[in-house]
């Protein structure tokens, strides 16, 4: 069969070990400074600041729980700091390749399309000239210019339907 047996908790107990308190010594005590002592009494308790809240919880989570927590926290930073650090130098290599072949590229590219112009404008001038120096009219003449460069919309743009028809009329 199981006895019960009532343990006291020690905390619990209201008697404390030392000097046992007498009202009477109370009465000698006497207060220098009331200021200070009312003060303290009224006073709030002083307000903790959150680090020292968190520094507190570390005594709550296990020593095996802290480990793998700061082991997966450090793989994790590692891994940021690592990609971080390969973009970074994947945007240098982008950039300067871009720089330095691209604008190369596209000043050349520029003079060529500049080039290209360039000759588009004297085929037109010659033929122009040619078809209208040796006569017909002046939609022969537009119409052979426009044959020549192969585009009414440029030979429009560049004034040369006015130029033609200007000379012959």
């Amino acid at each position: 069969m199981v006895q019960l047996e009532e343990v006291e908790d020690e905390e619990l107990d209201p008697t404390q070990p030392g000097k046992e308190f007498d009202e009477d010594d109370d009465a000698d005590f006497t207060d220098t400074d009331s200021s200070i002592s009312s003060a303290s009494s009224t006073s709030p308790i002083p307000s903790e600041t959150l680090t020292d809240r968190l520094f507190a919880l570390r005594d709550m989570i296990s020593p095996s729980t802290r480990a793998k927590l700061n082991s997966t926290v450090s793989t994790l930073t590692g891994a940021a700091k690592g990609s971080a650090l390969w973009s970074g130098k994947a945007l240098w290599v982008v950039s300067t390749s871009a720089l330095l072949l691209g604008v190369p590229w596209a000043l050349a590219f520029a003079e060529e399309q500049q080039m290209v112009e360039m000759e588009k404008e004297a085929r037109m001038r010659e033929l122009g000239n040619e078809v209208c120096v040796f006569g017909g009219d002046a939609g022969a003449c537009v119409w052979a210019v426009e044959d020549a460069v192969g585009d009414e919309s440029t030979v429009r743009r560049r004034g040369g339907i006015r130029a033609v028809e200007e000379s012959l009329g």
